[in-house]
């Protein structure tokens, strides 16, 4: 556990980026021909926005590559000041010897403030001869249209089920893990998309049992199984209020789970059960984001999901 092994296999070069074919091809185009202009990488969180900007970096202007480029925060330093004085400063001095540019990096460029963007609009209309700006985002919309207009963009998209089993196994291989068949689909089922987090459930499971098991995996990722997520559905149906209650209950304990997190894992495998029909089904959901909306806004757990439980059995109940 002496290194996170999200960093350990972080992909040096843009060509070995896994999952986002469309976006690698033309990133590759880009180090190929050793320029590229204004960049903007836009997606979910654990989809390789970050790596494919210091991949690019590192294939552009070789190891050395850290010299060339600036990489920030935008959450930490998302004021006017910040981008006035460190940005400015950086994009104005000379790039060093044997290249034609420089790079500022702005991770997580959503959080800057509108006074902040547009100064860093200004500087990228004034650097842009001797500096080239990459711009990483979870929402582009928060970014303005000036700032947009003068990126490619790249939307990053989550990664498939089967690209995600396919690196957390690679990763199990290489570091020496047992991985059940499914324990790797736990894995790939509870990251959503999300390769950082796949591969940091792997490790922390890793950590307690080198033979890592899907129970061990549902355990160590707060997530309950769908077997138990559908038996509460089916408590509520044939059962009754205070045998589904009780069901709901030993699920939260079980498993560590928050109210919120237990209503959109509910949520989440509602689709999947096959003993109600579209109209329950619509039904249901409108019960759970009812008592996901009151918790939100403060409403007592305990209480709220009793009342979600009560409703769905209402609703649903034989």
């Amino acid at each position: 556990m002496s290194e996170l092994w999200v960093e350990r296999h972080r992909p040096r070069s843009v060509s070995g980026i896994k999952g986002q074919r469309a976006v690698v091809e033309r990133l590759r185009a880009y180090a190929e021909s050793k320029t590229f202009p204004h960049l903007m990488f836009a997606g979910p969180p654990g989809t390789g926005k970050t790596t494919a900007a210091l991949a690019l970096g590192r294939d552009v202007f070789g190891d050395g590559y850290r010299d060339n480029l600036l990489e920030m925060n935008a959450s930490d330093e998302r004021k006017l000041e910040s981008i006035r004085t460190k940005v400015k400063q950086f994009a104005r001095t000379a790039p060093m010897p044997g290249t034609s540019f420089k790079v500022i990096f702005l991770d997580e460029a959503d959080a800057l403030t509108p006074d902040a963007q547009g100064a860093l609009r200004r500087i990228m209309e004034q650097y842009a001869e001797t500096c080239r700006f990459i711009l990483s985002c979870n929402y582009s919309s928060k970014i303005v249209e000036a700032i947009q207009s003068r990126c490619a963009v790249f939307r990053v998209r989550p990664l498939d089920a089967d690209k995600l089993l396919e690196m957390v196994v690679d990763v199990a291989k290489r570091e020496g893990v047992g991985l059940d068949g499914d324990a790797a689909e736990a894995i790939a089922s509870v990251s959503l998309g999300d390769l950082r987090k796949a591969i940091t459930s792997l490790q922390v499971a890793a950590s307690l049992d080198n033979n890592v098991t899907r129970d061990l995996v549902y355990e160590t990722t707060a997530t309950a199984p769908p077997e138990e997520l559908h038996g509460f559905f089916l408590a509520c149906k044939e059962d009754g209020f205070q045998p589904a209650r009780r069901r709901m209950k030993g699920i939260l304990d079980r498993f560590g789970l928050a109210g919120t997190d237990l209503v959109n894992q509910l949520h989440r495998e509602l689709g999947g059960v096959t003993f109600l029909d579209e109209i329950q089904k619509l039904a249901v959901t409108e019960a759970m984001a009812e008592c996901d909306f009151r918790m939100v806004e403060g409403g007592g757990e305990s209480l709220q999901l009793d009342a979600m439980t009560a409703k769905i059995c209402g609703l649903i109940g034989s």
